[in-house]
């Protein structure tokens, strides 16, 4: 049975780019209007996970995907690293100087200034989705207007590429969260293809755990909680801080970190923490991926 991966946007996205390198061609994928729904989509058992894209290297962190990790019971089995390459993409045949607009994502549009300012008679229109407006500019047949978007999305639509990697700095990078539902996660056991349960690519042999904690308002509360790692020598890759709803300059801390919950030093370091925060979530020890 292929497995089933949501993902927001439209066929051709980035995330189901990174689905399909973590999972093989054959993988089934639902396209999501919004994050919410691709939350959902999980939850109700309508797909086996979900491909949430949690930070960018040049864009920062996914704010509303941290929430939602913290509104619904799901479990991180996994992760991916994916390079990000922007194109300009228009109808076959269409050439540059027809070009009168150009539509993409935000971020996508933001992440293209240099080639913008190389080309100010082109118009800048914000888009909900990268793959998105190469599905509205094909079907619409507008052969004055182009997309910024994955190579796979032109693909998807019978698009060309009119003018390959615009972004301006090659090291743009994008993670993924594999998201589960806890009672599907043993499926995701495996670290590499061919060891059992769900074959996965581009995922290494080391261990990475996720976890989420509140602490209240208080001297030196922040600093012992951290030195529970420091002092087990365990290295913090990630730490990203949300407000708490209706407790104003209060906070919960996101942290990512190398090794699995099962190892002793990670166990110590937990149940120290455990004694500080006002609550701790295991949000799942997953393979950490390849970059």
């Amino acid at each position: 049975m292929n497995l089933k991966v949501a993902f927001q946007g439209e066929h051709g996205a980035f995330s189901e780019e990174a689905a399909r390198i973590m999972f093989g061609p054959d993988v089934v994928t639902l396209p999501q209007r919004n994050f919410d729904d691709m939350f959902a989509a999980v939850i109700a058992g309508a797909a086996g996970c979900a491909m949430a894209p949690i930070e960018n290297t040049l864009a920062g962190s996914v704010i509303r995907n941290y929430d939602l990790l913290l509104e619904h019971d799901l479990t991180i089995v996994g992760e991916v690293v994916l390079r990000v390459v922007h194109n300009l993409i228009a109808l076959p045949g269409v050439t540059l100087p027809e070009i009168k607009r150009v539509y993409s994502h935000p971020v996508a549009l933001a992440q293209c200034e240099r080639f913008f300012a190389a080309h100010p008679g082109l118009e800048v229109v914000s888009a909900y989705d990268t793959a998105g407006s190469v599905k509205m500019l094909v079907e619409g047949n507008r052969r004055d207007e182009a997309a910024i978007a994955g190579a796979p999305a032109a693909q998807a639509y019978g698009a060309h590429i009119v003018t390959a990697a615009i972004e301006s700095n090659s090291q743009n990078f994008t993670r993924f969260y594999v998201l589960a539902r806890p009672d599907r996660a043993a499926d995701f056991s495996c670290t590499t293809a061919g060891q059992g349960g769900l074959a996965q690519a581009g995922v290494t042999n080391v261990r990475k755990t996720s976890i989420v904690f509140r602490i209240g308002n208080k001297p030196g509360v922040l600093y012992r909680s951290l030195a529970a790692f420091a002092d087990e020598g365990i290295d913090l890759t990630k730490i990203e801080s949300r407000p708490i709803e209706g407790r104003p300059w209060e906070y919960s801390f996101y942290l990512d970190f190398l090794g699995d919950r099962n190892d002793p030093p990670i166990g110590r370091a937990l149940a120290r923490l455990a004694g500080l925060a006002e609550n701790l979530r295991l949000l799942g020890s997953y393979p950490k991926a390849e970059v």
